[in-house]
C-alpha cells in the first residue's frame, strides 16, 4: 500500500498535469475550469455543473460549449479540469478535518 506521501506526490501530479500540461485548451482556460472561476459563458455553465452538481449536466450543456466553438477535445479537457478541481477541494478539506480531529485528540 502506498504510504501517505507517495499518494500526496501522486495527486499533486494529477493535478500538476491537468492544470499546465500539453492540451489543445490553454493552462489558463484549464486552471480557470480547476478552479471553477473566471470560465468564459457558455461553458462556464458545463463548469459549473460539473464541480457543483454533475447528475445536473445535460447533452444541451455539451451543445452550448460546441456552439461556442469549443472542440470535443477542449469540452473534454475543460470537464476534467472541473472535476479534478473539485475533487482537490474535497480532498484539501478532507486533510484539514483529518489534521482538526488528530489535532484535538491530542
Amino acid at each position: 500500500m502506498p504510504d501517505q506521501d507517495s499518494k500526496r506526490a501522486a495527486h499533486q501530479a494529477l493535478v500538476d498535469r491537468v492544470r499546465t500540461g500539453e492540451g489543445t485548451t490553454s493552462p489558463q482556460q484549464r486552471a480557470c475550469a480547476f478552479d471553477n472561476a473566471g470560465v468564459p459563458a457558455p461553458v462556464d455553465v458545463l463548469v459549473d455543473k460539473v464541480a457543483t452538481s454533475p447528475t445536473q449536466v445535460t447533452d444541451a450543456d455539451f451543445a452550448a460549449a460546441r456552439a461556442a466553438g469549443y472542440t470535443d477535445d477542449q469540452v473534454f479537457e475543460l470537464v476534467v479540469a472541473a472535476a479534478v478541481g473539485q475533487s482537490a477541494r474535497m480532498y484539501a478539506a478532507g486533510l484539514a478535518a483529518l489534521a482538526e480531529a488528530a489535532r484535538k485528540a491530542d
